[in-house]
């Protein structure tokens, strides 16, 4: 067994105990595999896309990630980097480009020792820096050269910067490459994974849709429990690919809130107890968190009463209204929603206030 070979080895091992399954995938059979890298954004980052007069500019906390394909060559790393693939939505070529340089430099900064962990560093702390974005990432405009949405992926060709001297050659050969990938359409399962948005209604607006995207999604983290991996169409809606790419941003936003707030402990306002984000409600208009049992109580009680226009914020000195779709998702396990079937009509049309 050949030294690079033990390296490789010891070091995709390394690599498998750090990263969950969700962040690296290895192929077993070949040293290669895949690494799904979440950039790290500050405080108060922003969205935006120009949109004729329009300018549409959204706080973000999650940006979709960068998905980094790498195989290892027999030679890795005693004489040659990883042959890799960096794809993203929401950069264009030239950041792809610049980005994969920089991996390639970073290895040559080793001094060819194994380099994938500090690749993923490196993408994950640095690259929004190392292409001069700090807390505003402006999208493409439809007027900038971006594929169409049904073209699934723009791949540019980029060539390691040094060849040997003693084999000229007038184009690099296939082994000597990665690919620099940028995909505006959102993939299958990526970034919209988990919504259960789907916007089909010819009527509804470009603009109505992508303000929908936001506050629909937003909701989701304390309303329901968003199914994996279901299909999500944007049929009946006339998107651009710039529209697209903001509402895949908006939803992978909102989805990774939900999941961080289903993984948080909050105090309850009504019983002071700790729970789990996913068993809480965070009420959208005041953002006041209560378990889903006494909103349920309370929710209950005041439709039982009669009292539909009660159905407030339990917070003292709070007016703020739960929405429908909180209030239908406190009272699912009740037997209110068999004995209120004109509230729960209601409910449905968000007529109840």
């Amino acid at each position: 067994m050949n030294t690079d070979f033990e390296e490789q080895e010891d070091e995709l091992l390394a690599l498998q105990s750090i990263f969950g399954s969700e962040d690296f995938l290895r192929h077993e059979s070949k040293s290669a595999g895949e690494f799904r890298v979440s950039v790290e954004l500050p405080a108060g980052f922003n969205v935006l896309l120009k949109h004729g007069e329009e300018i549409r500019q959204y706080d973000v906390s999650f940006l979709p990630p960068l998905l980094l394909t790498f195989e290892l060559p027999e030679d890795y790393p005693s004489s040659s980097p990883p042959f890799f693939t960096l794809t993203c939505s929401w950069l264009t070529d030239p950041q792809l480009t610049s980005l994969s340089n920089q991996l390639t430099d970073l290895y040559q900064a080793t001094g060819n020792t194994v380099v994938l962990f500090s690749w993923i560093q490196f993408l994950r702390e640095d690259a929004l820096k190392h292409l001069n974005i700090h807390t505003l990432l402006e999208l493409p405009s439809d007027h900038s050269k971006i594929p169409p949405t049904n073209q699934a992926q723009q791949e540019v060709e980029c060539y390691k910067a040094e060849e040997k001297e003693s084999t000229p050659q007038s184009e690099p050969p296939d082994d000597q490459n990665h690919h620099v990938s940028s995909n505006l359409s959102p993939p299958p399962g990526d970034a919209a994974q988990g919504s259960d948005f789907t916007a089909s209604n010819t009527s509804e607006t470009t603009d109505d849709f992508l303000s929908s995207a936001v506050d629909k999604f937003e909701l989701s983290e304390s309303v329901t429990d968003i199914p994996p991996n279901k299909d999500h169409s944007y049929s009946g809606l006339s998107l651009t690919p710039s529209q697209m790419l903001l509402s895949q941003i908006l939803i992978h936003d909102a989805e990774q809130k939900r999941k961080v707030f289903a993984a948080t402990l909050f105090d309850c306002g009504v019983c002071f107890t700790s729970w789990l984000g996913s068993e809480c409600v965070q009420l959208y208009e005041c953002r006041h968190i209560f378990c889903r049992a006494c909103l349920s109580e309370f929710c209950k009680v005041q439709i039982t009463e009669g009292t539909v226009q009660g159905v407030i914020c339990p917070q003292p000195d709070c007016t703020a209204t739960p929405t429908p779709a909180q209030v239908n998702y406190s009272l699912k396990s009740t037997e209110v929603k068999e004995n209120h079937t004109d509230y729960l009509k209601m409910l449905e049309k968000g007529s109840y206030r």
